[in-house]
């Protein structure tokens, strides 16, 4: 294994002072407030696209007035003195923030909700104080001064859930701080023999890409997030990205956790697999925070791949797309990225009124790429495509594959855009089997529909396969409809139709965007109460004073 301990902007074997993410220029930059994202990703919607979306939803195409960040008001802050010094004595005084704008920007996540009130509320529920620890020590020292104060602790990665999962809660506590772990940013190690690095939970997807390829490696991990998620994050929500098909999810890839709770410290994980006991690794991936802190995770890389090869496909309909990714992937011949949008997708998002990559598209588009030497590449992709002809697709080419590509990380901007005309976007997220995917987007998308329209709102609903497993696959969800006087209430009224339905059809209520506090009332229903209860008493063996995320998964 090969100690690196190196961060961004500092090659393998430089022996000069490691630096941090906030230190170096050109690192991935944190989001705006009340927005996804960056200034320099926000693009204005053009002329024809505006006039479409006015007359189709019937807004103004007025967008709405921005705040400045200065004049938000924000929760006084009820940190005492006492209790700042003592937080100051674990990671410095420079580390401990009260400062207005550091509060503002860990005020929450980016939900649609979330951005709706940002721009309506008038104060924001913004942490008391925002935390900079600056490796393992310092947190496992933050949680036993917060334990013994009873200040309740949200950790914070790049602050992307949809959820709720880093809403600065108070549980009951006089106080609540955010942990942000931007400065756990350390490339451990590697290991190129066994292919596992360890990698500081707060370094972020991209920055872990640039190191892990100084290597020869990558992780293969792009969810929509990926420019400005953490590792951490990835673990603690059992993230799934857009190459699950061919290199899994998150969870699939943790091999080893470092963990910090009230309670003191776990060192998860030995060999590839064990039988000694059950795994408490699952404990602590897709635990939000509400156990523990993740500070370091070893994962499983791959070598860089020699070729990518792209190929798009269309089908009739969605039923025959998704029973030829079925075929696919039971035959064990799945591509690297694999993904079916359904009409609605194919015909708004993807098409462009029906013309994608030059070419005139009816039906379904699938995407598929095929990642790794030029053997595997050319054999898979073949038995692949054999299959997807044999199943009713047509072969499009290269060029929608790479189009869709290099458009990925931009959906969220075209999500604000319409919220900045009074255009409702939100998105959510199952899974199922096979043998009930049909019937579960029929029931969800009927129960979007139908909650919208008794709200008094027309809606587009538009769904899209991303991930796929030999028993089921996953569907993904968006929704569009005008905002009507209370939109927040509009969309939570629609998701509980909505999740109602997963529920009662035998899915799940979340494939990847984790629990939260938008999906834990229906936690109950989906591990019944006596699981629950073995949640609670896990959260009670290792926060007893129950600081952590309170609110969230389990309380």
């Amino acid at each position: 294994m090969v100690e690196t301990q190196h961060r961004i902007g500092e090659k393998s074997g430089d022996d000069s002072e490691a630096a941090t993410m906030s230190d170096i220029a050109g690192s991935t930059p944190g989001m705006v407030w009340d927005a996804w994202g960056v200034p320099a990703g926000r693009k204005p919607l053009s002329d024809q696209l505006r006039g479409l979306v006015t007359q189709v939803f019937g807004v103004s195409g007025d967008p709405v007035t921005r705040r400045d960040e200065g004049d938000v008001p924000l929760r006084e802050s009820a940190l005492t003195s006492t209790l700042r010094d003592g937080l100051a004595e674990v990671v410095g005084a420079d580390n401990v923030s009260t400062d207005h704008f550091d509060r503002l920007r860990h005020a929450g996540g980016k939900s649609t909700p979330d951005l709706l009130r940002r721009q309506r509320a008038a104060t924001q529920q913004a942490p008391d104080a925002v935390v900079f620890p600056a490796d393992h020590d310092e947190v496992l020292a933050v949680l036993a001064h917060c334990a013994q104060h009873s200040i309740a602790v949200v950790p914070f990665g790049g602050g992307t859930s949809v959820v709720g999962g880093v809403d600065p809660l108070r549980g009951g506590f006089a106080a609540v701080i955010t942990l942000d772990l931007r400065r756990l940013d350390a490339f451990v190690s590697i290991d190129p023999v066994s292919a596992t690095a360890t990698l500081g939970a707060g370094l972020s997807g991209p920055g872990a890409e640039e190191l892990l390829r100084e290597q020869g490696f990558s992780l293969g991990h792009f969810p929509q997030s990926f420019e400005f998620a953490s590792i951490g994050g990835f673990a603690a929500t059992r993230s799934s990205g857009q190459a699950s098909a061919g290199y899994g999810r998150f969870d699939s890839m943790v091999q080893r956790l470092r963990v910090a709770t009230p309670q003191g410290a776990l060192d998860l994980g030995r060999g590839p697999a064990s039988a000694a006991g059950p795994d408490l690794r699952a404990l602590f991936v897709g635990s939000e925070g509400a156990f523990g802190v993740l500070t370091e995770v070893t994962v499983r890389v791959h070598p860089v791949p020699d070729y990518v090869v792209y190929q798009a496909w269309s089908f009739p309909d969605f039923s025959t797309g998704a029973a030829a990714m079925r075929a696919v992937v039971q035959e064990g011949a799945q591509p690297t990225v694999f993904r079916l949008s359904d009409e609605a997708e194919t015909g708004l998002n993807l098409a462009r009124a029906g013309d994608i990559g030059g070419q005139t598209v009816s039906g379904c588009l699938a995407i598929t790429t095929f990642e790794g030497s030029a053997a595997h590449v050319a054999a898979r992709s073949a038995e692949a495509g054999a299959l997807l002809a044999a199943n009713g697709g047509t072969s499009l080419g290269e060029a929608p594959a790479k189009e869709w590509e290099h458009g990925r990380f931009s959906a969220p901007y075209m999500r604000d855009a319409l919220l900045d005309l009074g255009v409702l976007c939100e998105t959510l997220e199952t899974a199922t089997t096979w043998a009930n995917l049909a019937n579960l987007k029929s029931k969800v998308t009927a129960a979007l529909n139908g909650s919208l329209r008794d709200q008094g709102a027309q809606p587009l609903v538009m769904c899209h396969i991303s991930h796929t497993y030999r028993s089921g696959a996953s569907l993904y969800f968006t929704v569009v409809a005008k905002q009507l006087d209370d939109p927040i209430t509009q969309w939570y009224t629609a998701k509980k139709a909505a999740g109602d339905v997963m529920i009662a059809e035998g899915a799940t209520i979340t494939h990847h965007h984790a629990v939260g506090t938008d999906h834990r009332d229906w936690l109950p229903e989906e591990v019944g109460d006596l699981g629950v209860r073995v949640l609670r008493a896990v959260k009670a063996e290792l926060d007893p004073t129950g600081i952590m995320n309170p609110e969230k998964l389990v309380s």
